[in-house]
């Protein structure tokens, strides 16, 4: 993102966008093998539509996990997040179970043996970000974005006579002087409703949630606030539009503010270096900025598929560092162990945390008790700081 004065927007989606419905039964099902096997692997892919789900990928992992386990744990999925209606109902969609079991040759490269190391589940770059934008590091467009949606599911779930549906979209737009931002300029919302709500009523219930999450001062001008302006949406979730697991990648990181290596996360078990790096990069991105030797970091590691090491650890400060960014390159790979087997067992990623990952973003979260979104820890700042002074 460029210094100086200038607007950028970031959008995000609700959990009940269709995609985001592929993205959770993904994610609860890696949570289902990982519960049998923390060493499962699991690379499962789910397509939703009108009134049917289905998944499909490969797995290894305990044969007590059943089709009749993973159907039960879409419905759930649904279920949870709310769709009880004509064209998608927690009980009434078909769920298809297409998942067979991992290839040997991917697995001779992944797995451990004789003296080879945990190899990365494929090549690729990740990239991982941090700024001092948000109290949480993150680019304030996305953070926003984010938050709004959640608020006005927290609003939902809470009053089964809110008017609301779980489909809903947002975008904000902000102002930035000298590459910090001061203002909304224009916020868009767009919510699946009630039918028979119309749409100035609707506006009217999703602004206090947009005032409430924005900081005092940034509300955006009355004719560039934005509720549903197509009009009318009542239709929605995979009953409107086809979902698939993976298509929101940009929503899941920064909001367009840092680059993206390509792969998606949700329905990938930590072996898959897509998700578990991304999740180190911003680990170590975070406690870059949180140890003051940034204002901004960008961070990108590469992998071969079957090897350990990373190819290459890059790190972009857009000219904020305190210190040469090449020392603090070298500096990162000296405290952190970014082999994937390094990774997964640092931030304790073999364990069942990825459902709730699917919406409102994988960064920017706050640390859980049972150790989810463990890749939000500030935990090495120290070693950083020693490490460059």
């Amino acid at each position: 993102m460029p210094r100086g004065n200038f607007l950028f927007t970031s959008e995000s989606v609700s959990e009940g966008h269709p995609d985001k419905v592929s993205d959770r039964i993904s994610d609860a099902v890696v949570d289902l093998y990982l519960r049998g096997d923390p060493l499962s692997r699991v690379a499962c892919e789910t397509l939703t539509t009108t009134n049917r789900i289905v998944v499909a990928g490969e797995v290894r992992g305990p044969e007590s996990i059943t089709k009749e386990k993973i159907e039960e744990v879409a419905r759930d999925a649904v279920k949870d997040i709310g769709y009880e209606q004509d064209g998608f109902h927690w009980k009434n969609a078909e769920v298809e179970v297409h998942l067979h079991q991992q290839s040997s040759d991917i697995a001779q490269g992944v797995d451990a043996s004789g003296n080879k190391d945990e190899g990365a589940g494929d090549q690729g770059i990740m990239f991982g970000y941090a700024c001092t934008e948000t109290p949480s590091l993150m680019p304030a467009p996305i953070h926003y974005s984010h938050e709004i949606l959640r608020s006005l599911a927290d609003a939902r779930h809470a009053d089964a006579n809110s008017g609301l549906g779980p489909d809903s979209k947002s975008q904000v737009t902000l102002q930035y002087e000298n590459g910090m931002p001061v203002g909304a300029t224009s916020v868009v919302v767009s919510t699946q409703h009630a039918e028979d709500l119309d749409q100035d009523r609707v506006r009217e219930i999703v602004r206090p949630h947009v005032e409430k999450i924005l900081p005092d001062g940034w509300m955006c001008q009355e004719d560039e606030f934005y509720v549903n302006p197509t009009g009318r949406f009542v239709i929605g979730g995979p009953d409107g539009d086809c979902g698939l697991t993976g298509r929101k990648i940009i929503v899941d990181t920064y909001g367009g503010a840092a680059p993206h290596g390509g792969g998606a996360f949700s329905g990938k078990d930590p072996s898959k270096v897509d998700r578990s790096a991304a999740y180190a990069a911003r680990w170590v991105a975070k406690n870059v900025v949180a140890a003051e030797l940034a204002q901004k970091c960008v961070i990108q590691v590469s992998y071969a598929i079957g090897v350990a090491k990373p190819l290459s650890v890059y790190v972009d400060t857009a000219g904020t560092a305190a210190i040469d960014e090449d020392t603090l390159a070298g500096i990162i790979q000296e405290v952190v162990d970014l082999s994937p087997r390094g990774i997964r067992e640092r931030l304790e990623l073999s364990r069942p945390i990825y459902e709730r990952t699917a919406a409102y973003g994988h960064f920017g979260r706050e640390l859980e008790a049972d150790g989810g979104f463990s890749w939000e820890k500030t935990d090495i700042v120290d070693d950083l700081k020693a490490a460059a002074s």
